[in-house]
């Protein structure tokens, strides 16, 4: 195994690269996306609402490879050409974003409605209340199932390599079909996705006991 990692290193960590790149990309945008629709969500306005409501519906229910493979096939061929790992941050972002965004619909909804009615009676705007209070106890709330998904955009972000993606797992692929060592190959890919979920994973469960004593 460690012949292998070492003859094959700069690929291994060439895929690295790109995988963290593709799950920080997808992270923040995701949290933004999943953060408004679920503030759409809850939205006075029916419409809007109810838009967000099927765009969430929508993308929570169908597969992430579908969402992918729209952006890197039918996309080029009436608009604009997605290479591998663009398409795949796209799907990645839009996939988790509407799970996050019924995350954090769940943790605005426990925040007392009285906090949203106290900053309004205090001069803030609907937008301000929501950003300065609502939203920073939401967030608290939630850290373990947000912690989940975002765990789960860094392992899901292995479907690039179903599009020539560049990550981790298309290098393994690779290095697996060269050198026909499939186990090596696979254990030693396993090991990089382990050295980014378990330090997140850690550092989830740290915030949760930090704010939930705070």
């Amino acid at each position: 195994m460690w012949a292998l990692f070492q003859t094959y290193s700069a690929d291994f960590f060439s895929g690295f690269k790109f995988t963290i790149y593709a799950s920080l990309l997808a992270l923040v945008f995701s949290l933004i996306i999943g953060t408004l629709m679920a503030i759409f969500q809850l939205s006075h306005n029916k419409l809007i609402s109810r838009l967000a409501k099927m765009y969430v519906a929508f993308f929570r229910n169908i597969p992430l490879l579908i969402i992918v493979m729209f952006f890197y096939v039918v996309v080029p061929m009436y608009w604009h050409a997605f290479d591998g790992f663009q398409a795949g941050a796209i799907g990645l972002t839009i996939y988790t974003s509407a799970f996050i965004a019924e995350t954090v619909r769940s943790g605005i909804q426990t925040v007392p409605k009285g906090q949203m009615e106290a900053g309004l009676s205090s001069g803030f705007s609907y937008a301000e209340t929501m950003r300065y209070i609502v939203l920073p106890q939401a967030f608290k709330i939630v850290i373990p199932p947000l912690g989940n998904q975002f765990i789960n955009l860094i392992k899901n972000s292995s479907i690039l390599a179903m599009v020539a993606g560049l990550d981790l797992m298309y290098q393994g692929d690779l290095i697996a079909s060269t050198t026909f060592n499939t186990f090596d190959t696979y254990i030693i890919v396993g090991l990089f996705y382990l050295v980014l979920t378990l330090p997140l994973s850690y550092l989830m469960n740290y915030l949760d006991k930090h704010w939930s004593r705070a």
